[in-house]
């Protein structure tokens, strides 16, 4: 689910090149997970599902909570009617103390699956190697982009969709954390970016108290466990061969 999708696409090509048979479920494929409109004619004969499915940022926790609590119930009845044998589900690392926001929707996501009758394999992302130049997009005033304060261990997307593949197929536990090998501030990360680029001309870290998560994702909640999966290319040597 959501093939077309950053996360998506990678995985449907890693399990198109090991030679699985794979069901592209996309809107633009005529299915809605969110009304749950082709989803149990796309399920049908489907032994494993990625849920890679997503929504666009939004401030509205009540919005982001309710999409995703929909999709995965909606998910979770028409996988047990088709007699899937597993639900992945790609989240996001550190998330349990998060109230607001896309953090509080994906573990809402993440607990409407769980209530469902098919198992659910849950791999907990860090942020992508890309989220530094999606925070540029949404930060820069002028030639100044104000980043919120963060510690985080990008991860690319390439990395997690192999871990997701590998679950699919293979089975896996029922959670498993998923980062890259080095912890950076989400302002430096976007620093370089803002360098290569030759815009915006300077880049700041913010405290932004408006946002009730700002406390825990300036001191690391974000951050993977000793227990993690540490895989795939540096921050640096990701820009570089971008």
């Amino acid at each position: 689910m959501g093939a077309g999708g950053r996360v998506g696409r990678e995985v449907t090509d890693i399990l198109k090149n090991q030679g699985h048979e794979i069901v592209e479920v996309t809107r633009s494929a005529g299915v809605d997970v969110h009304t749950g409109t082709g989803l149990a004619e796309a399920l049908s004969g489907v032994e494993a599902v990625i849920d890679a499915v997503n929504i666009p940022p939004s401030p509205d926790t009540d919005v982001v909570t309710g999409f995703f609590r929909t999709t995965a119930r909606n998910l979770q009845r028409a996988a047990a009617a088709a007699g899937v044998r597993r639900i992945v589900l790609v989240s996001i690392i550190g998330i349990d103390e998060f109230t607001s926001g896309h953090y509080a929707g994906k573990l809402a996501q993440e607990r409407a699956l769980l209530e469902g009758p098919v198992p659910v394999r849950i791999v907990r992302a860090a942020q992508f190697h890309e989220f530094p130049a999606m925070m540029l997009e949404w930060t820069t005033q002028g030639d100044v982009a104000r980043v919120p304060a963060m510690r985080t261990q990008l991860v690319a997307v390439r990395t997690v969709a192999e871990k997701l593949a590998e679950i699919a197929v293979h089975d896996g536990p029922a959670m498993t954390d998923i980062a890259g090998p080095e912890e950076i501030r989400l302002s430096v990360a976007a620093a370089e970016v803002a360098r290569r680029r030759g815009y915006p001309a300077r880049v700041e870290e913010v405290a932004d108290t408006s946002d009730p998560n700002h406390g825990l994702q300036a001191t690391g909640a974000l951050l993977p466990g000793p227990d993690a999966v540490i895989a795939g290319p540096t921050f640096a040597e990701w820009l570089t061969r971008r």
